[in-house]
């Protein structure tokens, strides 16, 4: 298996909608693997197919979860429906998020306190659960990358601002911008309060 490059914010691929997969071959199951492979290396719960630069709707998770689901799994051309996020500003110290394709920086969301995840794994099988607290952000982080969101594109207007900047002052704004996990946890080495 491989460990493959992140790409960073403002490559096409994080936003444009991810295609489905339409047959699950040695390919599919080689890139999952992968995504396996570079998501531990990254140090990360969760990735999806277009943060290593390819646009099928397919992430991988590992979390532990009190939903009775593994807490290490992947689905490929999954339907994710959350419950509506509770009204109110975020708590920046319980409800910040980060992500591994805008490194070095974290900014509170609020997201729907479950979601109902459907779709296969490797070997055809349906998924069908619900997904609740942490672990239902993961869910909706990830789906967001299959629809060609990233998180900083949620957030509210206060750290929207402070987001866009941080994106600008990196020179992402292009496509070609990636890191490579298992070289340095944090690359970029950012404080998110700059």
């Amino acid at each position: 298996m491989t460990i493959r490059p992140i790409v960073i914010s403002g490559d096409p691929v994080l936003h444009t909608r991810a295609r489905p997969v339409e047959m699950i071959d040695d390919e599919i199951r080689t890139l999952v693997q992968d995504m396996y492979e570079t998501q531990d290396a990254a140090h990360g719960v969760g990735l999806a197919a277009p943060q290593v630069g390819v646009g099928l709707r397919i992430y991988t998770w590992q979390m532990d979860n009190e939903d009775g689901v593994p807490a290490r799994g992947h689905v490929i051309n999954p339907f994710v429906r959350a419950a509506k996020a509770p009204v109110g500003e975020p708590s920046r110290d319980d409800e910040s998020e980060g992500c591994l394709s805008v490194p070095g920086y974290s900014f509170p969301l609020r997201r729907g306190e479950s979601a109902h995840v459907t779709g296969y794994d490797v070997d055809g099988n349906e998924l069908d659960f619900t997904a609740t607290g942490w672990f239902a952000r993961c869910m909706q982080h990830e789906y967001d990358h299959l629809n060609g969101f990233l998180y900083v594109d949620r957030l509210g207007e206060r750290w929207q601002k402070k987001a866009r900047k941080a994106v600008k002052a990196e020179g992402w704004g292009v496509p070609g911008h990636s890191w490579m996990p298992g070289e340095d946890r944090d690359p970029f080495g950012h404080d998110d309060d700059e």
